[in-house]
């Protein structure tokens, strides 16, 4: 299984729209698709609504983005959280580390769109 990524500007924001699971086979591939995004617009918006799982592999994955968000002081918003993704980013502390937005419209709002 892979995940399916694609990108799109929206005003000054990047939305990078994911789809697919994000585990231990397919998180390495998406953290090198992901790195680039950083830090070349004001505001990434990753949109989670089409990932149904996601691994400790895959939330390594997403600490590495958040680190180097950090670097470059860019702002990374994660979007529509599932039921299940939500509770493991909840259970781990991962939640703490990024905006959360519930829906697209919702994030480009808060972006500055």
């Amino acid at each position: 299984m892979t995940v399916k990524l694609t990108s799109r500007m929206e005003g000054s924001a990047c939305v990078v729209a994911l789809e697919g699971e994000i585990n231990s086979t397919t998180s390495g591939g998406l953290q090198a698709q992901l790195l680039p995004f950083i830090g070349h617009s004001s505001s990434v918006l990753i949109d989670l609504t089409g990932v149904s799982y996601i691994s400790s592999a895959g939330l390594r994955t997403l600490l590495i983005v958040h680190r180097r968000a950090q670097q470059l002081e860019a702002l990374v918003t994660l979007v529509g959280l599932s039921e299940e993704v939500r509770f493991v980013m909840s259970a781990t502390g991962f939640l703490d580390f990024f905006d959360i937005a519930e829906d697209l419209g919702s994030a480009l709002e808060n972006a500055g769109r």
